[in-house]
Formats: C-alpha cells, sequence, structure tokens
C-alpha cells in the first residue's frame, strides 16, 4: 500500500425503496477537510490519468459501473517511492480511496458500460491557478504502467 492511502469499505444499505450508500462523514476517522464535490464520468475503456495535486486530497468512489484506479508514488523522500498501488472498485467493489497530496492517480472504465465516478475533494477548485499536475497516460517518462486489461 503506498504511504497515506487510505481506503474505506462502503456498506449499501438497501430496503424495499432503493438503496444508500454512505461516503464520507465528517466524523470519519480519515475525514481532513472539505473543498467541494463533483462527479465525473467515463466511457468503457477510456483511461483518465495521470493527474497529482500539492493541496488537495481526493476521496474517491464509483458508483455507476466499474473502474481500475491506479495510484503512483512519485514523491520525494516517501517510504513508498516508486510504487504502484491498483483498486477495482465500483458497483461490485464499493469503496472509497483517499488519495494524499503529491500521489499521481487516474483510472481505467472497464466493462461496457459508462462509469460514474464521485470526488469529494478537501480543496475547490482553482480556475484561475489550478492544483492540478498532468502527464500523458501512457507515455510520460516518470509512470511506467500498462493500462491494458489483464486476461489472466
Amino acid at each position: 500500500m503506498i504511504h497515506d492511502v487510505k481506503v474505506k469499505p462502503l456498506k449499501v444499505l438497501p430496503d424495499d425503496r432503493g438503496r444508500l450508500m454512505e461516503m464520507l462523514r465528517a466524523d470519519d476517522a480519515l475525514f481532513t477537510g472539505f473543498g467541494q464535490v463533483y462527479l465525473t464520468t467515463t466511457y468503457p475503456g477510456v483511461v483518465k490519468a495521470w493527474h497529482r495535486h500539492e493541496l488537495q486530497e481526493d476521496n474517491f468512489v464509483c458508483v455507476k459501473g466499474m473502474v481500475k484506479l491506479v495510484l503512483a508514488d512519485t514523491r520525494e523522500g516517501s517510504p513508498t517511492r516508486g510504487e504502484v498501488a491498483e483498486f477495482v472498485i465500483g458497483e461490485q467493489n464499493p469503496l472509497l480511496v483517499q488519495v494524499p497530496v503529491g500521489v499521481y492517480h487516474g483510472w481505467k472504465c472497464l466493462g461496457t458500460e459508462e462509469a460514474y465516478i464521485i470526488n469529494v475533494t478537501t480543496k475547490t477548485y482553482d480556475y484561475r491557478n489550478p492544483d492540478e499536475h498532468r502527464l500523458d497516460p501512457h507515455q510520460n517518462g516518470l509512470i511506467a504502467y500498462d493500462w491494458a486489461t489483464k486476461d489472466r
């Protein structure tokens, strides 16, 4: 596991009307602050990567479909520098994954349907000075990761 990454198993509570799934609460041990909440979607087979923040933590939950969320630790001085962590999250495996400041992250939509990902960030997005550093998902000279689906 990459240093400072936290994972919270999510409990789904079904009843006669539907389902309820709490994702992140202010009284959770891993809650560190609130900036904003947003929804992003990804089409089947598409990779959205690599992103890194210097100020904010991300708290990702895939609420529809499935994604392979990948984290890469390139932080100077980190005890897990150079490590890569993979999480398959979504309807079949409801998890919240907290991505610490400085860790590159991205995902690939698995399966045949669009995936819906909710992110609760610890900072608001600054349109004039975005806290976002991007790398090409496939060839970037820093992270050597193969996004191909593994048929084992």
